[in-house]
């Protein structure tokens, strides 16, 4: 007898179905559950694209604090199509007294570039965001078997290398 799971993954699962049904997957995985973890990364305060700058600058930025102006530019783009001047706005928003999430310098080794780190609220706001995050994955996970979880991130680690080796 043939199953069928809530997404319309055809089973069983084998190996020249899986494209079509990665497919299928996509919208519930992409944008279900990757804006409900935005949603919690952005908590009730920040704007999505500052979530998204504070998140590169963690995951990207030297020691998880610092990063190139331009390096957020180019990263930021491939999540939302944000010009420099866009970008610009929303940095120096970040920078602002109110916020004081994030500093921007000159760069010792060019007067064009600029060099954005963490204040220490910035870096308590991503740590606030971890907690959270993890708090609402964590509730997820739970719904988990142990199994799951470990063939389910063995599965993401390993498509993830795979897009960023072969496809960036």
């Amino acid at each position: 007898m043939k199953q069928q799971s809530n997404f319309g993954i055809d089973y069983p699962i084998k190996r020249d179905s899986a494209p079509k049904n990665f497919l299928k997957l996509f919208y519930p995985f992409h944008y279900s559950v990757g804006m409900a973890v935005e949603k919690h990364l952005s908590g009730p305060k920040l704007t999505r694209h500052q979530t998204v700058i504070l998140w590169i600058i963690h995951s990207k930025g030297q020691e998880g604090h610092t990063i190139h102006r331009k390096t957020i530019e180019r990263l930021i783009g491939e999540w939302y199509e944000l010009g420099s001047p866009a970008i610009s706005k929303v940095l120096r928003a970040m920078a602002d007294k109110d916020l004081n999430l994030i500093s921007i310098k000159e760069s010792k080794t060019s007067g064009r570039e600029k060099i954005i780190r963490l204040t220490k609220k910035g870096q308590s706001t991503v740590n606030d965001m971890m907690e959270r995050t993890e708090t609402f994955i964590k509730s997820i996970s739970d719904e988990l078997t142990d199994d799951e979880i470990v063939k389910g991130m063995e599965f993401m680690s390993r498509v993830g290398a795979i897009v960023e080796k072969e496809f960036k």
